[in-house]
């Protein structure tokens, strides 16, 4: 059995197991998008935040951390009875099981990723939250099959977009390519046609000396 919590900070959906054994499958079919939450060196109930996709950690606004923060103290058998505990989250991805560890037992494939914040007792959160709780007993195993499916297809759409982006550059550079070979064929031309112009303007003037010599010359002689 799961239980689903729905925040006021933007409909996140928080869950939890209802016991070890159930974590255990928690930490088994979590999704991408899943952040866990844990009171730090206490036992508690795992807790998780489901993101939506693209998000950060850093994304997490004060006030969602908050919900996380009160609902995983709340639900600590030691932590629940103290004013302030410190509780660690990180992503599910960066949960590492093994198989000498024990039911609920989780360590990290980078404990630099996991964050340390502080939570204070908080019970109108606490109280607001369980008015949202739903117990439901979902289909981890196809929830995160189908998440992978459409993870795939993400991927697809991202490469085929890719592929199409490089396309567009590539007819605009052969495009630009064209263009600056017929400006230089347009540039040889009317070097060509200023060359041919300057040809014939020097002919029509060594033509109109030649003649004028002519005439001089006929003057002198007295014709």
């Amino acid at each position: 059995m799961v239980f689903f919590f729905t925040s006021t900070c933007g409909g996140y959906t928080l869950y939890m197991g209802k016991d070890k054994y159930e974590n255990e499958d928690l930490i088994k079919y979590g999704l991408p998008e899943d952040v866990w939450f844990h009171v730090d060196d206490m036992s508690s109930a795992h807790v998780y935040l489901r993101q939506k996709t693209g998000e950060l950690l850093d994304d997490i606004s004060p006030e969602l951390m908050l919900d996380c923060c009160s609902l995983v103290k709340a639900n600590s058998i030691a932590g629940c009875k103290m004013n302030t505990v410190y509780v660690i989250y990180t992503r599910w991805k960066n949960l590492k099981k093994t198989s000498r560890m024990v039911e609920g037992e989780v360590s990290y494939h980078r404990p630099q990723n996991v964050k340390r914040v502080k939570a204070e007792k908080n019970k109108p959160i606490v109280n607001g939250l369980n008015k949202t709780k739903v117990e439901d007993h979902p289909d981890l195993w196809q929830i995160q099959k189908d998440r992978e499916c459409e993870m795939i297809e993400e991927k697809k759409a991202d490469r085929k977009a890719l592929i199409a982006v490089e396309r567009e550059k590539e007819k605009q550079r052969k495009s630009g390519i064209r263009e600056r070979r017929n400006e230089r064929l347009k540039e040889d031309e009317n070097i060509a046609s200023t060359i041919e112009r300057n040809k014939l303007e020097n002919l029509r003037m060594s033509d109109d000396e030649s003649l004028s010599g002519s005439e001089v010359s006929a003057d002198s002689l007295g014709f």
